[in-house]
């Protein structure tokens, strides 16, 4: 069982939504794959789309902060300056080791983690400043 995308989920901006939305997806696809015992086999593309998405994704996240002057958005980007070292450091381990069991374990839960925490507690955050500046 994966992760389902809710309207809980979502922070009320098309493109960060969206983008949340693919996260879910990526890690989706990595669950239903070590379902069949063939997480080894995706895990370069997970790791691939994590490496584009903390590049895009959080560059997009903290420009709609700044744009909005979002109080806590240094905060907010050292919390993604963190998961961004570790996705780095997940794409050396795929690089340096290959893709092992514990390799997939640990971006399952790695993602999972960030799912959880930052998307349903920091997120929630700047969606609830946005909404008060626009309401």
């Amino acid at each position: 069982m994966g992760y389902i995308w809710t309207v809980e989920w979502a922070i009320g901006h098309p493109t960060i939504d969206m983008q949340h939305k693919q996260l879910f997806e990526a890690i989706n696809s990595l669950l239903d794959a070590c379902a069949n015992g063939q997480g080894c086999s995706v895990i370069d593309k997970t790791i691939a789309f994590l490496m584009d998405y903390v590049d895009i994704h959080f560059k997009d996240e903290e420009k709609l902060q700044e744009e909005c002057g979002y109080p806590d958005l240094a905060m907010h980007a050292m919390l993604h300056e963190r998961f961004r070292r570790m996705a780095t450091e997940l794409e050396g381990r795929l690089r340096d080791e290959g893709p092992t069991v514990s390799l997939v374990a640990k971006v399952n839960s790695c993602v999972g983690d960030w799912l959880v925490t930052h998307i349903q507690q920091e997120d929630k955050k700047v969606a609830d400043y946005i909404k008060t500046m626009t309401s």
